[in-house]
């Protein structure tokens, strides 16, 4: 599987030409002053798709799942490094709740307004009410960058932690709740 990736510093430089939910990403970062490189790509709504990104961009890309639980009345943002196997049991009992689930990609939408495959930590600044719990799995936190979509998928960001964790964080207003989920084995 291979993708062709486009390596650049800042925002692009046409962005009238990028979807709105695009755009509020760039003019977010570069209103905290966040530097970042900034990889065009083909569609990358899969991990596989995303490790040949990393390859150029240097940096891990994050796995983001949107879950919910049974009732569907609390959902969180899981930030987990890519490689990882999620397994929905640790993380309900690190939260200390019931079984999680997969939110629905009409609830993806509605809360974050992102389509699935794109989704990201930026999509916390379009949930202003606060409905979604940042998650975030501790060895996210221990990389010296973080990469993740500006809300659409062809397009990935590296952005140092410290900027990360200094300015992304509390801007976006959401506090992040730090589990350290197992590593389990994949089945594959």
């Amino acid at each position: 599987m291979s993708i062709t990736v486009h390596l650049e510093t800042g925002a692009p430089a046409d962005l009238a030409a990028r979807q709105p939910r695009e755009r509020r990403c760039y003019e977010f970062l570069d209103r905290l002053g966040v530097s970042y490189r900034r990889a065009d790509h083909e569609t990358a709504s899969t991990m596989e798709l995303c490790r040949e990104i990393e390859k150029t961009l240097g940096c891990p890309i994050c796995k983001n799942l949107l879950l919910t639980n049974r009732q569907q009345t609390d959902f969180y943002l899981l930030l987990m490094e890519g490689e990882k196997v999620f397994k929905t049991k640790f993380l309900s009992k690190a939260l200390g709740c019931a079984r999680l689930s997969f939110a629905s990609d009409e609830q993806m939408e509605q809360l974050v307004d992102i389509t699935p495959g794109s989704l990201s930590v930026l999509g916390l600044m379009n949930d202003p009410e606060k409905r979604v719990r940042l998650v975030i799995d501790k060895p996210v936190l221990e990389q010296a960058e973080i990469g993740f979509h500006p809300c659409l998928n062809t397009s990935t960001l590296a952005v140092s932690m410290a900027e990360f964790r200094e300015k992304i964080l509390p801007a976006l207003g959401h506090e992040a709740t730090v589990v350290d989920l197992p590593v389990e084995e994949s089945n594959n």
